[in-house]
């Protein structure tokens, strides 16, 4: 399923590499927004810290008391989101969990806590993508998690604002039984996979579409930021009959309509457990890598619970509940030297080789640019 620009496909604009190296309208309640969840005269809204409010367990007291979290463009399929929701839920049942909008682009995240504000409904907490996100940070609460040291300087705001959560590399799938294995993006021109190439969604619209044809681009010589060569490389994929013009999900894939899917590597990886045929290879000649930002609403209507969510994410459990995902966690480094790392959703990850290419706002604003104006008669 493709998503939107700025929602799960964002690329990182900021963050270094070391982890990768190895709802409806409703009037306010008084839950929380009203500064009644506090301790010692400290409230939730304000908090920076658990310390804040008197410690962990005054925090799980107040989100408790609060009994409610909204979520927002949470796919479950994504990260393993829907576990991760279902873990909160069973360690906190007092909090009632509210999903809205699964599928929202992260523009749509900020444009909902905008629309309402002041509501019991709005979100409490975002999931970013870089462009989104940085252009939003005066919407963020700040607040620093009980691991907070865990995570490296190019990780995080210093203040506590954003926060990277977890990331991931570009890259193939194919389904092992109907393809043979590719070794680089160029195999892709190969009779083998004729009418087999599908790319998530169209990357004018797209995010993950976006960064594989920056990965496209720079297997073929060119950069993140110049999409010249990734163009004209889908527009030979199309012409040779191999590009296949299906928004790829996991009934296209299990059925076998998209056999080879250029996607981000952790949803790639979540089609093997239905499909244990299929394999998810990175381009060594491109390894495109991405992150993605953790925040809280400022206006977040359950402010315990909205850190509370956060201090469960980062988190060993929550980590490891996107490593099982298919996803590198931010605090992989430390968990891993700490031995609490799932190492066996660890050595499930895609094998990565390679220099990684970390996209910069500016390849973002040209590479859009330059497919507004050439990806639509180039590829349709």
């Amino acid at each position: 399923m493709s998503r939107p620009f700025g929602s799960r496909a964002g690329v990182l604009a900021a963050a270094g590499l070391t982890a990768l190296a190895l709802v409806a309208c409703s009037p306010p309640s008084d839950s929380g927004s009203d500064d009644s969840s506090s301790s010692g005269g400290s409230s939730a809204k304000t908090a920076t810290s658990a310390e804040d409010l008197g410690g962990m367990d005054a925090l799980v007291a107040a989100a408790k008391k609060e009994g409610a979290l909204n979520v927002i463009a949470l796919p479950p399929d994504w990260a393993n989101y829907g576990e991760v929701i279902k873990a909160f839920q069973a360690k906190y049942p007092e909090i009632k969990v509210t999903s809205d909008q699964p599928d929202a682009s992260s523009a749509d995240e900020i444009a909902t806590a905008k629309r309402l504000k002041g509501q019991s409904g709005a979100p409490d907490v975002f999931d970013l993508g870089a462009a989104v996100a940085l252009a939003n940070t005066d919407m963020y609460a700040k607040y620093k998690v009980a691991t907070w040291g865990d995570i490296g300087d190019d990780f995080k705001d210093a203040d506590g604002a954003w926060v990277n959560d977890y990331g991931g590399y570009m890259s193939i799938g194919y389904d092992s039984a109907k393809v043979p294995a590719p070794t680089s993006v160029k195999d892709l021109m190969k009779a083998d996979y004729k009418g087999k190439v599908a790319l998530n969604g169209n990357p004018t619209e797209a995010g993950a579409a976006f960064a594989g044809v920056q990965m496209v681009s720079i297997a073929e010589g060119g950069s993140a930021g110049d999409l010249t060569k990734g163009v004209d490389f889908f527009k030979q994929l199309k012409a040779a009959g191999n590009f296949l013009p299906v928004d790829p999900t996991a009934a296209t894939v299990e059925s076998g309509q998209t056999p080879l899917v250029i996607d981000w590597d952790y949803l790639n990886a979540a089609y093997s457990a239905k499909l244990p045929s299929w394999k998810v290879v990175v381009p060594k000649e491109a390894v495109v890598a991405g992150y993605y930002y953790q925040a809280i609403n400022a206006d977040a209507p359950h402010p315990a619970a909205a850190r509370l969510w956060q201090e469960f994410l980062y988190g060993d459990d929550g980590q490891n509940l996107w490593l099982k995902g298919g996803a590198r966690p931010v605090r992989f480094d430390a968990m891993k030297t700490a031995g609490t790392l799932d190492e066996a959703a660890a050595a499930a990850l895609p094998a990565v080789e390679g220099t990684p290419v970390v996209p910069t706002q500016a390849d973002s604003d040209s590479g859009k640019k330059y497919l507004a104006d050439n990806w639509a008669n180039a590829v349709g």
